[in-house]
């Protein structure tokens, strides 16, 4: 299926070019416990030091795992080299030797999910996204002032929008949607391409539930997956 109703009934969707080109797995995760997690971070440590000796020596760009984040760039006229897949990002922080930076356990579950399967992740606050969502190729011009980040462009290039305009992408999340102390409800989408197995999709989801009820206190209300074909 290409769209869904998030549990408040706002619509989430796969639109216009992207439809048929991208598939995404979305999750809704109710109840965030603020606070500090050691657990958390020897769990990213421990991650760490596996990719570094499994892939001492190679460049990421080379890491077998981050070939569907990257050919979901390509299919978008994107370059994964200029504007790198997040994932590919965080991957390539941990084989320099610098590791992740500590964000907060909602931002560092995050990144210890994305590390582990290698694809994007979306991370936005629920309440502060504005009427349904869309995961389509940006309008010419547009753009939003990202996460410790300058504006993120996004004309030509695969982005989440709401009703407010763009908030999301595969390479960047915007400030206006980002998570904080006071955060409770959580939507996580992970994008690939559409030839993206389907069964391999849900597992993430599978991974990135279990991650934040163990290390944020969340539980799961809901997910979808979108864009996949059909026996994949």
């Amino acid at each position: 299926m290409t769209a869904a109703r998030l549990p408040d009934g706002r619509g989430i969707l796969i639109a216009g070019e992207a439809a048929g080109r991208a598939s995404c797995g979305a999750l809704v995760l109710a109840g965030v416990v603020p606070g500090g997690d050691e657990a958390l971070a020897a769990e990213i440590a421990d991650l760490e030091a596996r990719l570094r000796a499994e892939h001492a020596g190679r460049e990421p760009s080379a890491v077998p795992g981050l070939r569907e984040a990257r050919a979901l760039y390509k299919s978008f006229g994107m370059d994964p080299s200029r504007h790198r897949p997040s994932s590919e990002a965080l991957l390539r922080r941990v084989l320099q030797g610098k590791g992740l930076y500590r964000l907060g356990r909602v931002v560092d579950a995050c990144n210890l999910a994305s590390l582990s399967f290698l694809l994007p992740i979306g991370l936005y606050d629920l309440a502060r996204i504005r009427g349904s969502v869309r995961l389509c190729v940006g309008d010419d011009g547009h753009g939003y002032a990202g996460i410790r980040k300058d504006e993120v462009h996004v004309g030509g290039r695969l982005a989440l929008y709401d009703d407010e305009g763009p908030f999301g992408s595969p390479t960047s999340d915007s400030l206006r949607t980002s998570t904080d102390d006071g955060t409770r409800d959580l939507l996580a989408v992970v994008m690939a391409t559409a030839s993206y197995p389907s069964a391999a999709m849900s597992a993430n989801l599978d991974l990135i539930a279990a991650l934040f009820a163990r290390h944020a206190g969340t539980h799961e209300a809901w997910r979808a997956l979108l864009g996949a074909r059909e026996g994949q």
